[in-house]
């Protein structure tokens, strides 16, 4: 285990932490989980209010990891992951979705969340055998180079790897910080490896309204980007098809009837280079 701190005991929760809502535990709430307090309840069901729609951008996240993972580990045949801002456990964990497709793929799941420890320390001790391993390393997505440090005890960063960023870079206020932040770690990992991040976009006025109004609360802010902003973060990787999109009309299943309404929120997956140049 990467982290000493699974074995001391539960994680010391920060004095205000069931006074300030949480994105995670916000998130949760709408995807019909459990593992949300009453401040989450209230700040979610205010954004509600504004923007009913998160409830299906939240759905609609969920099922693009589903489908990226199943990508990366089925066609791509990658079988090693790094989660970076995973959250709370949900339906159809990347674990799940990898090891459902390559029972022996590794995951590495990334967050600082205290509850979300707790959580990642219950699924480790239940894990069923048979799989490649899962861990979890505590850090926060700002500091890219404590991540790198702990996965490359949990990786083998001669083989590559798929980082995902899903819904956590909205949380880096400054663009080029964020931006920064992607490229030291995939220039920590080899040619070969791919990149999916997708972040909520500011193309509903509802959307960015109901984002001032969840900033207010003195949660984390989470900044709306443009599709090109979310775009961005692929310089210089070959984007697999077909680019940059709304997150439902990412490959959706041929089961889809119809065409899948766009969401407010985009994202891709993109494949590092053999040369490992980023523009």
């Amino acid at each position: 285990m990467a982290d000493e701190r699974f074995d001391k005991g539960p994680p010391r929760l920060p004095d205000d932490y069931f006074q300030v809502p949480a994105s995670a535990r916000i998130w949760n709430y709408w995807l019909g989980g459990k593992d949300n307090y009453q401040v989450d309840r209230e700040a979610g069901d205010a954004y509600l209010a504004v923007y009913p729609a998160i409830r299906t951008v939240a759905r609609q996240s969920r099922q693009f990891l589903i489908r990226s993972v199943r990508y990366l580990a089925g066609e791509a045949g990658i079988r090693q992951f790094l989660d970076i801002g995973t959250g709370l456990p949900a339906m159809q964990n990347t674990h799940e979705v990898a090891q459902s497709v390559a029972p022996g793929s590794t995951i590495v799941y990334v967050d600082n969340d205290p509850v979300v420890l707790a959580h990642a320390r219950a699924i480790l001790t239940n894990l069923a055998s048979g799989f490649g391993p899962v861990d979890y390393i505590d850090a926060d997505v700002h500091h890219p180079e404590l991540i790198i440090a702990e996965a490359r005890g949990l990786l083998n960063l001669d083989e590559p790897v798929s980082v995902m960023f899903f819904g956590i870079l909205g949380h880096v206020a400054d663009l080029g910080e964020a931006r920064s932040i992607v490229t030291r770690v995939m220039d920590a990992m080899p040619p070969g490896s791919y990149l999916t991040i997708y972040d909520g976009t500011s193309t509903s006025a509802a959307f960015v309204e109901a984002e001032k109004t969840y900033d207010d609360t003195g949660a984390v802010p989470y900044v709306l980007r443009s599709p090109e902003q979310v775009a961005g973060f692929f310089d210089g990787l070959e984007l697999v098809e077909p680019g940059v999109v709304s997150i439902s009309q990412w490959r959706p299943d041929a089961a889809d009837l119809g065409t899948p309404q766009p969401v407010d929120a985009h994202g891709a997956v993109a494949r590092k280079c053999a040369s490992g140049a980023r523009e």
